[in-house]
């Protein structure tokens, strides 16, 4: 049996007491007996000064190190498990979470009230793919009281706030089109990115080949699998690259992402007919697709693994990687990184500048080097 401790945790501001009504003197003049029990059904002292912290008691396991659960708050949580099963998020829309459990049962589950005004950075405490344990109730209902500590997960910034698009994935597919929208190498190397930060395996997957001559692209594909990444070319319509595709996805869980309109969800129903995930055409006008998929959602797949089908994004924001750590996460740069003139080069003004030179000498492509550009200056991609 594992050892309990007291941890100190960080709640959502002012979550324990409603503000102190504002017409108790009145009601005193009146001559309406106000009770003892005000002060402790009401919060008296101004909102700077609410104490939100709470201790909360946590499980360790024999030997068990802490590290993720210290970086998870929701995972510190101690529940008595004794009434509860486990199981895996497959929906999250709005306040309602849809759980499998392990006997393939889905459950429509609320969330423990604690786990929600824990103060955290994302936008929800609950992510797709999240392993949890919940008390189920009539009606394929239940309540999640614990979320187990995330491994593998895909991220991105939302209005200043931490959108966790997928979490306990092993590998990130993404997808972008040759046309119709047109190729976006900058958005794929964000979503490079954000893989390697969240200790995911990329795969980049170019589809529509059908609609293009190939060797005018040859290019991106040789500078992508140069770098040591696996690009796949595909084809929904013409069933390029389906089998090898098939293979990926039963190598574990993969989070399937792109811009809205380069078929994620039609290379989904080729994959595994009978999915008839919605599809949508690409505007004419600006050459931007529609949104079909609205919610990320966890499927299971007949050829083995799991997937998660996630909407489109026409921008894609990085989470938790300031200016001055985009340049690791450039593979080509990191030769040349050592030998610059100052240690602390950003690789943007500075004399001497082993990757600047780099650049000029072709030994780095100019497209890679502009991607790093926009990112260090947080300047959005053309197009968005």
């Amino acid at each position: 049996m594992g050892k309990k401790r007291k941890v100190r945790v960080d709640l959502r501001k002012n979550r324990q007491k409603r503000t102190r009504a504002n017409d108790l003197t009145r009601e005193y003049h009146l001559g309406n007996p106000l009770g003892t029990d005000v002060a402790a059904a009401e919060r008296v002292r101004a909102k700077g000064e609410l104490s939100r912290r709470r201790t909360i008691v946590q499980e360790v396991a024999d030997g068990e190190e802490d590290t993720a659960a210290v970086a998870d708050p929701a995972a510190l949580l101690a529940v008595d498990l004794s009434e509860c099963v486990p199981g895996r998020v497959v929906k999250v829309h709005g306040l309602e979470t849809v759980v499998e459990a392990e006997d393939g049962r889905r459950f429509r589950c609320g969330v423990r009230r604690l786990l929600k005004t824990l103060a955290i950075e994302g936008r929800h405490v609950i992510a797709v793919g999240d392993r949890v344990w919940f008390r189920p109730g009539g009606d394929e209902q239940g309540l999640i009281e614990k979320v187990e500590a995330r491994r593998g997960t895909i991220t991105r910034g939302y209005r200043h706030r931490e959108h966790i698009i997928a979490a306990n994935i092993d590998q990130l597919l993404i997808v972008s089109s040759f046309a119709e929208p047109p190729l976006k190498p900058p958005l794929i190397d964000r979503y490079l990115i954000s893989a390697e930060k969240g200790g995911v395996r990329p795969v980049i997957v170019l589809n529509k080949a059908d609609l293009v001559d190939l060797a005018a692209y040859q290019w991106v594909i040789g500078l992508y699998s140069q770098l040591g990444y696996e690009v796949l070319v595909t084809s929904a319509s013409a069933g390029l690259g389906l089998a090898r595709l098939r293979e990926i996805l039963a190598e574990g869980a993969t989070a399937v992402s792109g811009q809205s309109g380069v078929g994620k969800s039609s290379l989904l129903n080729a994959i595994q007919p009978g999915l008839n995930l919605r599809v949508g055409e690409v505007s004419e006008w600006t050459f931007k697709g529609r949104h079909t998929t609205t919610t990320a959602e966890l499927i299971r797949l007949e050829s083995g693994g799991y997937v998660v089908d996630t909407p489109g994004l026409r921008q894609f924001e990085l989470w938790g990687v300031v200016p001055a750590e985009i340049e690791g996460y450039f593979i080509e740069f990191r030769p040349y990184i050592p030998l610059c003139k100052f240690p602390d080069c950003s690789h943007t003004h500075e004399a001497d500048c082993a990757v600047k030179d780099a650049v000029h000498w072709g030994q780095i492509d100019e497209g890679r080097y502009d991607s790093y550009l926009k990112l260090y200056f947080q300047q959005p991609i053309e197009g968005d």
